[in-house]
């Protein structure tokens, strides 16, 4: 299996930074913290740069809503500057992960959205069915079966650690891998502060 190495300077470079801040603001420019962001765009690029550089980066809290679509669902935004920083890494390292997925496998990938998704299942029923016609008294029929299904909070149950060791099993950098940690770990580092702080005030209020 090929490895890689040497990507993380690929990722905070400015240009990496500026495609990715494009990437970022694409079809969202009115909203106000793309406009207060793009205030001073060169200042906070540069910052962004000098902070993955330095390895002191470290993601805000993740912005938590309520989102009926009908189904309830929670869901966490972060911050532009740190969606910047999702696609400056998504940028380098999505190809080398993109060539391991399958073709069906739609979720996030680029041109393979609902429409796509949706344009595949066609095609496999029909195939299946024979252009619909029943065939369900055919001994040589093949019967085709569709799964709907859905993993509950899947994003905020995966176990990371397993999700960084299948990560590493391609890159081998560590200045990479410290940033994912930083980017997968920014709620739960949170949450363990805010913990941590209420267990300190119920000590102290036992005392």
């Amino acid at each position: 299996m090929k490895t890689y190495t040497n990507l993380y300077k690929e990722i905070y470079s400015m240009g990496n930074l500026t495609i990715a801040w494009r990437k970022a603001r694409k079809g969202k420019t009115s909203r106000q913290d793309i406009i207060d962001f793009d205030k001073d765009i060169e200042k906070n690029l540069l910052i962004l740069h000098n902070e993955l550089k330095d390895k002191i980066y470290a993601p805000k809290e993740l912005i938590n809503f309520i989102l009926r679509d009908p189904k309830t669902r929670k869901i966490s935004k972060a911050e532009f500057r740190d969606r910047v920083i999702h696609h400056s890494l998504m940028n380098i390292i999505a190809p080398i992960f993109e060539k391991g997925f399958i073709y069906d496998s739609c979720a996030g990938r680029i041109g393979k959205g609902n429409i796509f998704a949706l344009q595949r299942f066609e095609k496999f029923s029909r195939k299946v069915s024979q252009n619909s016609k029943n065939r369900f008294n055919d001994r040589n029929y093949v019967k085709g079966y569709c799964l709907k299904a859905d993993i509950k909070q899947y994003f905020q149950n995966i176990n990371h650690e397993i999700l960084i060791s299948i990560i590493k099993r391609k890159i081998r950098e560590e200045n990479v891998i410290w940033l994912i940690r930083q980017i997968i770990n920014a709620n739960s580092r949170k949450q363990r502060e805010r913990e941590y702080l209420r267990i300190g005030w119920i000590k102290k209020e036992c005392l």
